[in-house]
């Protein structure tokens, strides 16, 4: 499982490097799955606004895992979520892992690489 879950995220990592520039790492994917879920297309962000798109990448990813709960946009058109179940202790190679899974089955549900 866990070699399919690497397998997966590297082919994944791979075309999105491809599209948009090498050597992206589980960050730089996170913030291209904040920007998507954001949905205001190529806009320049502060240093805040990038964390605040990890953030909803993060939360869009967890979502089907019961941790986050999607409530709506605020007015300036930003998605909220409320913190269903608090996220367990994990060592960070585990919370690697579990990042790499959710962003394959993100990537796999949503057809954006293929």
């Amino acid at each position: 499982m866990e070699k399919d879950i690497e397998h997966e995220f590297s082919k994944i990592a791979k075309q999105l490097s491809d599209q948009f520039g090498e050597g992206l790492d589980i960050q730089s994917i996170l913030f291209l799955i904040g920007v998507q879920e954001l949905g205001k297309g190529r806009m320049e962000f502060s240093k805040n606004e990038k964390l605040d798109v990890m953030h909803i990448a993060i939360c869009t990813l967890l979502s089907p895992y019961g941790y986050y709960e999607y409530e709506g946009k605020d007015a300036d058109g930003w998605p909220h979520w409320k913190v269903n179940e608090k996220l367990p202790a994990l060592k960070s190679d585990q919370q690697q892992q579990i990042m790499k899974q959710a962003i394959v089955e993100y990537f796999n549900k949503s057809e954006l690489v293929n």
